[in-house]
């Protein structure tokens, strides 16, 4: 069940979403948008990500799925933050498994919410 969108800040806010669950995936974009958030995708994998950053405008962060199937999604986490475009992560994986240069972005463990993701693009800012 979506959150009450008056508490949650995305009101605008480009999110890149690549998430390779499809049902977890739609439900989440949902629940960005009711929240005010432009979700850009969402997209199954790196490939489909790199091709939504090099054709629309730049997000404003990010919300990634460690695990893509076959693919890890740490070359993409390169590329964002060589952007300067915020990095959550949500996944199902404990901070030690992360490489140690990505350690410092923040983690939330699925299944998440809209507003754990404010949360956390909020934070440091």
């Amino acid at each position: 069940m979506a959150e009450p969108v008056a508490h949650v800040t995305l009101q605008g806010r480009r999110i890149l979403l690549v998430e390779d669950d499809y049902l977890m995936a739609q439900d989440l974009q949902a629940e960005l948008e009711d929240a005010g958030a432009l979700v850009l995708g969402p997209v199954p994998d790196i490939e489909g990500a790199m091709d939504l950053l090099n054709t629309s405008p730049a997000p404003d962060a990010a919300v990634l799925d460690i695990n893509l199937g076959c693919d890890m999604v740490y070359p993409l986490v390169y590329t964002l933050r060589e952007r300067l475009i915020r990095v959550v992560f949500a996944t199902g994986y404990e901070a030690w498994s992360i490489p140690e240069r990505y350690r410092d972005l923040p983690r939330l463990e699925k299944p998440l919410s809209v507003r754990q993701i404010a949360e956390a693009l909020n934070r440091n800012q």
